[in-house]
């Protein structure tokens, strides 16, 4: 397995971007395209005011065959009705039209604002042409799909003489509770609907379902998957290793890329009595906006790790059995503040990754959570978004 420093798209995938005009500025619509019938499957959002695009998705990623997706940046297409589905539908169409194929197999979909309704004439227009304009660079059609992202998103990987590539987007509204964000996974692997579902879910797991930037989760979230076949068969271990792998490098892209954010963290917990109640309480410290602001002051708060394991009431914790290390230097020991330099712990804390820690004491599982520091970045950011 090698990891390509540049990232580019599989054979037979190609995709283009373009300011079509929903967004002031910058690219807001991006298309993805195979050059021929391809596999696929999809996670999608659990929230009860799913968009357009989703609703659209579940019926469509029934049939597990695909040859394309667009995405608009700018409206989110959420909460807009009958009109909603009907501008879903005719984007849909419109990138049909552009590669020939049949509007069936086209996904949509759409991040931004949510209420507003989709000018789906301008986006019409802008898909025209797109075709002749795409390319391999994935990194093209990641700013297509950006909204309060700082940064383009998009890796690959080779495996077995086949390509896997990601593209992804997420800043704000990160806190899934089944797929996560915007996240399109490529690959000319040969793989079956069934297998590309398992192995999105397997990833996920340990990646987009354990971070969280701002505890909301997004009435948009999808993670989509297309494999090609071109590049024949790989081994379903190793595509399967090559998913997760990927998977993990985007949640932390996108944790980095947090609003506002400076810094990764990264919370393990392990001697915890089941992984449910381990996941649980790397969550609760790693979405505690104490323990965020702690992080970006650079403040040796130790206590606010204690506090928010400890409001954990539905996990089984023993407090004098409690150890926890901020960046490596023990800061609880048996539940109490432990002696540490200061000084070294505050300089350790202004790297970009945080690490954190903790040790329950009392079984044998384990389980871990993404997040970043909470800074004065996030509030300018979503005080200003709705009329950015």
């Amino acid at each position: 397995m090698t990891r390509h420093e540049t990232p580019r798209l599989p054979s037979g995938f190609r995709c283009a971007a373009k300011h079509c005009g929903i967004k002031a500025a910058g690219d807001d619509l991006a298309l993805f395209y195979c050059d021929r019938m391809a596999n696929a499957a999809g996670l999608l959002t659990r929230n009860h005011f799913p968009g357009a695009p989703i609703l659209l998705a579940r019926e469509r990623l029934k049939r597990g065959l695909l040859r394309g997706v667009v995405v608009n940046s700018g409206v989110s297409n959420v909460a807009t009705g009958a009109r909603g589905i009907d501008d879903a539908r005719r984007m849909a169409a419109a990138a049909a039209a552009e590669l020939d194929v049949d509007p069936a197999h086209v996904l949509v979909g759409s991040t931004g604002v949510i209420g507003r309704p989709l000018p789906i004439e301008r986006v019409e227009a802008g898909i025209r042409g797109m075709a002749a304009e795409a390319g391999s660079d994935p990194l093209v059609g990641a700013r297509g799909i950006m909204t309060t992202d700082r940064v383009p998103k998009a890796f690959s990987l080779e495996v077995e003489g086949a390509t896997v590539s990601v593209v992804g987007k997420g800043a704000g509204m990160i806190a899934p509770n089944m797929a996560t964000m915007l996240v399109y996974f490529f690959t000319d692997a040969e793989a079956s609907s069934s297998a590309l579902r398992e192995m999105l879910w397997a990833g996920a797991r340990d990646s987009f379902q354990v971070l969280s930037v701002d505890t909301d989760t997004s009435t948009s979230d999808m993670v989509v998957a297309m494999a090609s076949g071109a590049a024949g068969p790989v081994s379903p271990t190793t595509l399967a290793e090559a998913f997760a792998g990927l998977s993990e490098q985007m949640a932390e892209a996108i944790a980095r890329d947090g609003e506002g954010a400076t810094r990764l963290l990264r919370v393990t917990v392990g001697g915890a009595v089941d992984e449910v109640e381990a996941r649980r309480i790397a969550r609760s410290v790693a979405e505690s906006p104490l323990v965020k602001t702690m992080i970006y002051g650079r403040d040796p708060n130790v206590g606010r790790i204690l506090m928010a394991v400890g409001k954990c009431v539905e996990c089984r914790i023993q407090p004098d059995r409690v150890q926890a290390e901020l960046q490596g230097m023990a800061v609880i020991r048996d539940g109490l503040r432990a002696d540490f330099d200061e000084t070294t712990l505050r300089e350790r804390l202004g790297l970009d990754t945080v690490e954190i820690r903790i040790d329950l004491g009392v079984g044998s599982a384990g389980g871990r959570a993404l997040g970043c520091d909470l800074t004065e970045g996030y509030i300018e950011e979503n005080t200003a978004y709705a009329s950015s």
